[in-house]
C-alpha cells in the first residue's frame, strides 16, 4: 500500500512533468510550423463531446497535494461544450459547476507520462488550479487539445484585432492569426473561414483609406495563403477592389490576385448572391488592362483560364466570364448616362479611360470566341442580346463586337451559328441587327453575308427559315448584286420552295440573279431542276421500290435518275448505307407514302428536310437510326402520318408526348428501347 510520502512524491513528480511540458505547448505560440501541421495527423474540430474531468487546486498545503495525487484523484463524466468564449458542461455540477473562460486559461498541454497507464490526458491550467481532461485514446486526446487551443486562439485574436488602433499592430496581429490558422492540425472549414470573417469585420471597423499602401500590401500578402482554397468575403473583395483601383500596376495584382480570381471563376455558382466578388473580378481585369500591352495581358489571362486542351475542364469559367463582361458593360453605359453620379467624363482623359474599359470587355469576348468548345455556350448567352439599348446604338460597341459575332457565325457547327438568330419568333438576333440597313451595320453587309452563308448552307436551308427571309428580300438582293454567292443561293432557294407569293417580287428576284454570271448560272440550274421535277410528276413509273442492302447515296441518286418515279408510293432503304444527303433526292418523290429507313445513317438534317416536303407520308420507319429529338420534333409537320417506328433511337419521353399531341392521324408508334418506353 502506498505511503503518504509516496503520494506526496508522486504528486510533486506529476507537477514537475507538467510544468516542463507547458513551455513546449504554450497557447500563445503555434504548436507546429505550417509545414509540420500540413504533414501531420489532421483532427476535426470538436465543439462538444463526452470526456472524463478532474479538477485540481494549487494551494500549497500537504493535504491538498495528497488529495490531488493520482491515488486519491476522482474523475467525473461530463459533456463539455466549447462555446465561443468559454468551456462549459451541459450538467454544471461538481468540477464543472463554474464555466472556464478562455481568457482565464493560462496554458493547455498534454500530460504524456500518463499514457502508459492508458490515461490519455490534457491539462488546462487556470488561475486557481488545473482541469484534467481524460480521453479514451491518444488521437481523441490530441483532438481535444487542438480544439481547445484553437478556440483559445480565436477568442484572443478577436479581442486583439477589434481593439487594435495602430495600422502596424493590426497588420502584425493579422499575420499572427493567419500563421496560427495555417499551423493548426484542425481540419475544418471554420479554421479558414473564421480568420477571413474576422478580418472582414476588422476592415469594416477601420477606415481602410487611412491605412498606408505598405500596410495594404502586407495584409494582402498575409491573406493570400487562406485564399488558395477559399473565396474572399464580400468585405475582403471590397478591400482588394480598392487596391486594384488605387494601385493597378502593383506586382500584387498579378502575383497574388490572379490565383484568387482564377478560383472564383472556376467555382463561383452565382454572382447574383456575391455582387462585390464580381466587382473585384472586374477591377482585377481592369488592373491587368493597365499593364504594358494590357489588351494582350487580359487575352492571355482568358487563354490561361481555358487551358491548353481543346476542351476547357472547368464548366463554370465561361459563364462566369460572360457574366462579368455583361455586368461591366451595363455599368459602363449607366455611368455614361449619369456622369454626375460617378463624376465621369469631366475631361478628355476620362472619356478615353471609359472607352478603354469598354474595349477590354469586348476583347475578352472576342478571345472567348476563339475556342471552339466555348462558342456554342457563348453564342447562347449572347443570343438574347443582353446589352443595354445604349450599347446597341453605340458604333464603338457594335463595330468592335463584330469580330466576336463573326467567329460565332462562321462556325460550321449548326447549333453554334444558329445562335445569331433570334431566340423566338419576333425576337431579333444579331442576324437582324447587322442586316444592311440595320442599326449595327457599318460594313455594307459583309458580316451579314458571313451569317447568311453559314445559315443557308446548313440545315437552316428549310422552308421555315426561307419564309422568315421574305422580310429581308431587299438586303438579300442588294448583296446578290454585289456578287455575294450566299445571297444568290438564298434567292434561288426562295424561288424553288415557292415562299414568295408576289409575282412582281419574284420577277425582281429573277432579274437580280440575271445581273451576275453566278446568278445566271444558278437560275438556269434552278429552271432545269423545276422542269425535271414537273416531268417526274407527270410521268408514271413503279409504285414500289426496294434498294439492295449496302446501297449508298450515290446508288440511290443513280437509280432515281434512271427512269420515272413520279408514282412511287413505297420506298424501302432498310439496311443500306444512305445518309441525310439522300434527302435531296427523296423530296423529289411527291407521291411517297411509305418510307423505310431501318438501320441506316439517316439523321436529323435529312429528317428535317423530308418533314417539310413529303407531306403525304403515312408510314415512316426510323428504327436504329441516329436521329435525336432535334430532328424528331420536325415530324409534327407530317399530319397524315399513321405508323411510326422509333425503336432504338434517341427519342425522349418529352418529345414523344409532344408528337402524340401534334400528330392527329398517328395510330401506331414503336418506341421500344428508347427513353419513352
Amino acid at each position: 500500500m502506498a505511503t503518504i510520502g509516496d503520494a506526496f512524491m508522486q504528486c510533486s513528480s506529476d507537477a514537475g512533468s507538467v510544468d516542463m511540458e507547458s513551455s513546449q505547448y504554450s497557447i500563445f505560440t503555434p504548436p507546429t510550423s505550417p509545414k509540420v501541421a500540413a504533414g501531420g495527423p489532421k483532427h476535426k474540430l470538436i465543439t462538444e463531446g463526452d470526456i472524463q474531468v478532474c479538477r485540481l487546486n494549487h494551494t500549497r498545503t500537504i493535504v491538498s497535494k495528497i488529495m490531488n495525487s493520482k491515488y486519491l484523484r476522482r474523475w467525473e463524466s461530463h459533456k463539455l461544450v466549447l462555446d465561443h468564449s468559454e468551456i462549459r458542461s451541459t450538467t454544471p455540477v461538481g468540477f464543472m459547476e463554474q464555466v472556464v473562460s478562455y481568457s482565464n486559461i493560462e496554458d493547455v498541454h498534454i500530460v504524456s507520462r500518463w499514457d502508459i497507464g492508458n490515461k490519455f490526458c490534457i491539462r488546462i491550467t487556470v488561475q486557481d488550479g488545473s482541469i484534467l481532461l481524460q480521453a479514451n485514446n491518444a488521437y481523441l486526446r490530441d483532438q481535444w487539445l487542438h480544439s481547445v487551443q484553437w478556440k483559445k486562439h480565436i477568442y484572443r485574436y478577436e479581442k486583439l484585432l477589434k481593439n487594435a488602433r495602430r495600422p502596424e499592430v493590426l497588420v502584425k496581429e493579422i499575420k499572427n492569426l493567419i500563421d496560427v490558422s495555417l499551423a493548426t492540425p484542425i481540419q475544418d472549414t471554420s479554421v479558414f473561414q473564421f480568420p477571413l470573417e474576422l478580418i472582414s469585420d476588422v476592415l469594416q471597423l477601420h477606415n481602410t483609406d487611412s491605412i498606408s499602401r505598405a500596410a495594404h500590401e502586407n495584409i494582402i500578402i498575409a491573406l493570400s495563403p487562406l485564399l488558395e482554397n477559399n473565396h474572399p468575403t464580400q468585405e475582403i473583395c471590397d478591400f482588394f477592389s480598392t487596391h486594384c483601383k488605387s494601385c493597378p500596376r502593383s506586382s500584387l495584382v498579378v502575383d497574388l490576385f490572379t490565383p484568387v480570381v482564377q478560383r472564383i471563376l472556376k467555382h463561383n455558382m452565382d454572382f447574383g448572391k456575391f455582387p462585390r466578388m464580381r466587382t473585384f473580378v472586374q477591377e482585377f481585369l481592369q488592373a491587368l488592362n493597365c499593364q504594358n500591352d494590357g489588351t494582350r495581358v487580359v487575352q492571355g489571362f482568358i487563354e490561361n483560364m481555358h487551358g491548353p486542351a481543346s476542351t476547357c475542364p472547368h464548366p463554370r469559367v465561361l459563364s462566369n466570364l460572360v457574366a462579368v463582361c455583361l455586368a461591366a458593360i451595363y455599368n459602363l453605359y449607366e455611368e455614361k448616362k449619369n456622369p454626375m453620379q460617378e463624376n465621369m467624363f469631366q475631361s478628355e482623359f476620362d472619356t478615353v479611360d471609359w472607352e478603354s474599359k469598354l474595349l477590354c470587355y469586348i476583347s475578352m469576348m472576342e478571345t472567348m470566341a476563339e475556342f471552339k468548345d466555348w462558342r456554342y455556350t457563348l453564342g447562347s448567352l449572347l443570343q438574347p442580346i443582353p446589352f443595354p439599348d445604349d450599347a446597341i446604338a453605340d458604333s464603338v460597341f457594335t463595330s468592335n463586337l463584330k469580330r466576336t459575332i463573326k467567329r460565332i457565325a462562321g462556325d460550321q457547327v449548326c447549333e453554334v451559328h444558329q445562335t445569331v438568330l433570334g431566340i423566338r419568333e419576333g425576337k431579333e438576333g444579331w442576324f437582324h441587327l447587322y442586316c444592311p440597313g440595320g442599326i449595327a451595320c457599318d460594313d455594307d453587309g459583309q458580316l451579314w453575308g458571313v451569317m447568311l452563308e453559314s445559315l443557308i448552307r446548313c440545315c437552316c436551308r428549310r422552308k421555315k427559315f426561307l419564309q422568315g427571309m421574305t422580310k429581308m428580300n431587299g438586303p438579300v438582293m442588294l448583296l446578290s448584286l454585289r456578287d455575294n454567292v450566299a445571297a444568290m443561293e438564298t434567292l434561288c432557294a426562295m424561288l424553288e420552295m415557292e415562299v414568295i407569293e408576289s409575282q412582281d417580287m419574284k420577277m425582281q428576284m429573277i432579274t437580280t440573279l440575271q445581273t451576275t454570271g453566278d446568278g445566271k448560272r444558278m437560275y438556269a440550274e434552278l429552271c432545269d431542276r423545276q422542269i425535271a421535277l414537273r416531268e417526274l410528276q407527270q410521268k408514271g413509273g413503279p409504285k414500289k421500290l426496294t434498294l439492295p442492302s449496302k446501297s449508298t447515296d450515290n446508288d440511290l441518286a443513280k437509280m432515281l435518275s434512271s427512269g420515272s418515279f413520279g408514282n412511287l408510293e413505297c420506298l424501302s432503304l432498310a439496311f443500306t448505307q444512305v445518309t441525310s444527303n439522300c434527302a435531296h433526292e427523296l423530296i423529289k418523290l411527291p407521291s411517297l407514302r411509305y418510307l423505310n429507313l431501318w438501320s441506316t445513317q439517316f439523321g436529323d438534317v435529312g429528317l428535317q428536310l423530308i418533314s417539310e416536303h413529303l407531306q403525304k407520308l403515312q408510314v415512316l420507319n426510323l428504327c436504329e437510326t441516329p436521329v435525336t429529338d432535334k430532328g424528331l420534333v420536325s415530324l409534327a409537320a407530317l399530319k397524315h402520318l399513321r405508323k411510326l417506328n422509333l425503336n432504338s433511337t434517341s427519342l425522349s419521353a418529352l418529345t414523344f408526348e409532344g408528337l402524340k399531341e401534334k400528330l392527329p392521324s398517328l395510330q401506331e408508334c414503336d418506341v421500344r428501347y428508347t427513353d419513352a418506353w
